[in-house]
Order: C-alpha cells, then sequence, then structure tokens
C-alpha cells in the first residue's frame, strides 16, 4: 500500500499533514507513505514544477494524496513552468481520465448552502467528468476571414471508445451508491453528444441495475439548483462537466468540504481537496483540512477497495462537524490542527 504524498505550495502541506495522520491511525497493514516535491516549492529546489524524480514516485504508487498548487510568486515565468503544470503534467504521465467530485451536504450544514436548507439538505451526488477528451484538446486555431474578420474556433469531438471507459467509470459507480445514473450531455444540437448517448445506452446494457437517464446539460444547470436530490450519479464531458461540478460545489456551502479523485484504467488515482492553495493564509494554521481529509477517503475507497475505513474517515468528519466543529470557512474559529484533532478522536 504505496502512496505517494504531493504537499505542494501554500496551505498544502499544512492540510496533508492532518490527512496523513488520520491514514496513519488507521493502522493500515503495509502502509508506505513516500513525499515528493510538486507545483512552486518543486521549482524552487529542483527548477521544474514536476521533477522527474517525483514522476518517478508518482509512477511507483499506487495512489496518490495531492495537496494544492499555485504561488503568486511565479507568475513571471513562463507557462510550462508554473506551478499549475505540476497536477496537469501528472494527469497526462499517469494516464488520468476520470475525475470524481462527490457533492453532500453534511447535516447541520444546510444553513450555509446557496440553496434553501431544505433544497441543500438533499444534495448526496457524485459527478464523474470525462478528462481527456472534449473541446479542451481538440485542434483550434485563429484565423482570418475574407472579409479580413479573424474568428476562433475549436474542434469538439469524442470517440466511442473515450466515451466508453468513462460510463464504464460511472456504471460502477452508481452500482456501489443509490443505482441511478444521469448522462448530461447536449444531443438535441450537437453529434459529439449524439455519439455520447448511443454509446452510454449501449453500455448501459451491461448494467441492469443501474437506471440510466439523460438530460441535456443546459437542464440539469438549471435542475441542480432547483432539485439537486433527484441526481445519484452525474456522467458527463470535459467541458459539461467542468461548469458542473463547479456549479455543485458552490451548493454545498464551502470548499473546505469538497474532495475529488482523478482516476487512471485500474485503480491508480490522485486525491486531492478542490480548493486552492490559498496563499493569503498560508502557514497560519488557518485551513481547513476536511476535504483533504476526505480525499484520503475516497483514496482508500477506490484506489485499494477499503470501504470500511473510508466510512470510518467520513463518519468522523460527520461527526465532527455536527458538533460545531467549524474552521474558518464556515464561520468558526477551529484551526488546522484543532480539526485534525477533532476528526482523530473521532474514528
Amino acid at each position: 500500500m504505496k502512496i505517494a504524498v504531493f504537499a505542494g505550495d501554500g496551505i498544502g502541506p499544512e492540510v496533508t499533514h492532518e490527512a496523513v495522520r488520520v491514514l496513519q491511525a488507521l493502522d493500515l497493514p503495509g502502509l508506505e507513505l513516500v513525499e515528493g516535491d510538486v507545483g512552486g516549492a518543486a521549482w524552487r529546489k529542483h527548477g521544474h514544477p514536476l521533477p522527474e524524480a517525483t514522476l518517478e514516485i508518482a509512477r511507483a504508487a499506487d495512489a496518490i494524496l495531492f495537496g494544492a498548487v499555485g504561488d503568486f510568486e511565479c507568475d513571471h515565468l513562463e507557462r510550462h513552468l508554473r506551478p499549475e503544470q505540476a497536477i496537469l503534467g501528472l494527469r497526462k504521465a499517469l494516464g488520468l481520465f476520470a475525475n470524481l467530485r462527490p457533492a453532500r451536504v453534511f447535516p447541520g450544514l444546510e444553513d450555509h448552502s446557496a440553496l434553501r436548507p431544505e433544497v441543500a439538505g438533499a444534495i448526496d451526488l457524485l459527478i464523474v467528468r470525462e478528462l481527456n477528451g472534449d473541446v479542451y484538446f481538440g485542434e483550434k486555431g485563429i484565423r482570418t476571414l475574407d472579409n479580413g474578420e479573424r474568428q476562433g474556433w475549436d474542434m469538439m469531438a469524442y470517440a466511442e471508445s473515450e466515451v466508453r471507459r468513462i460510463a464504464h467509470v460511472g456504471f460502477k459507480a452508481a452500482r456501489g451508491r443509490k443505482g441511478r445514473l444521469c448522462s448530461v450531455d447536449k444531443a438535441n444540437v450537437l453529434e459529439t453528444s449524439q455519439v455520447w448517448r448511443d454509446v452510454m445506452i449501449e453500455v448501459a446494457a451491461e448494467y441492469p441495475d443501474v437506471e440510466l437517464s439523460h438530460m441535456y446539460v443546459d437542464n440539469a444547470a438549471m435542475q441542480l439548483v432547483k432539485s439537486p436530490g433527484q441526481f445519484d450519479v452525474v456522467v458527463t464531458g470535459n467541458l459539461f462537466g467542468d461548469i458542473l461540478s463547479d456549479q455543485a460545489s458552490m451548493c454545498v456551502g464551502s470548499i473546505g468540504l469538497l474532495a475529488s479523485a482523478s482516476m487512471a484504467e485500474g485503480t491508480k488515482g490522485l486525491y486531492e481537496p478542490i480548493h486552492g492553495s490559498a496563499p493569503d493564509i498560508a502557514g497560519q494554521g488557518k485551513a481547513n483540512p476536511m476535504a483533504t481529509i476526505l480525499s484520503a477517503a475516497m483514496l482508500l475507497r477506490h484506489s485499494f477497495g477499503r470501504e470500511a475505513e473510508a466510512a470510518r474517515i467520513e463518519a468522523a468528519v460527520a461527526a465532527a462537524l455536527a458538533d460545531g466543529v467549524f474552521g474558518g470557512d464556515l464561520g468558526g474559529t477551529y484551526g488546522t490542527t484543532a480539526i485534525g484533532d477533532a476528526v482523530l478522536g473521532r474514528l
């Protein structure tokens, strides 16, 4: 059970430290933690945000626990040397193609959501986003038309194999949850989405125990606000998933509680909080580590099949929140270490 720990920049080292404490408290057999440098911290030490030594650690590990990258002092660097390139480089090198982002409102936190409490309380969903295709990675450019006007263009495309691969991730996730999967597309307008929908229907035949539904992305955006409790697992492409996952995260109440996973084929994955490096509070012990602790729970569940231990961590976080253990992001006074202690005490 080899886990690479890449703390990164800003509050990254503080929040990953608390998540590591939780992992160590579980007495997992064969647990091995290996640290590596990424982001601005790596650039300062090695001249690159993702040194080859760090890549080797990542390749040799079964899973990666990632903190955060981002350092305003590196904004002057060429794009390929900026801290954010570390996460992009890891995605490419490890073949990470599926982003899993759960969104759940913990009991007692309904008032922190932007939605009405009775609506927010029903949120418990998982967005599965394809990471490697779609308009983000298609051909693109800027051309000059015959009339001299500039025109920007981007090609949106999905191959059947790309859709099939992410579909299986979504259906397997739904099978382990409430058994419902909603595929989000724009098949009434886009040929890309028609292929997406056709493949989703085809793959659904292999999962008769999972209920498949379809929704256009504009309606899905509305329903996430109007009636989010209807969703269990949402599977969608890169562009739509980028937007919907951020929308869902804001319905929860604080990004300090939101974890995510980026998975390769098989069980290898990179797990990280969705928040950034927050350099304005770095080193002050103010950051909420719960999202990183919950990322560690996802790591145990998806990379090692340790459902019992993952559930223990999630229950401990929920219990701490129920007892009023709030960080500054939730209007509380608990600091990073105190929150970690509170979760450890409730494992």
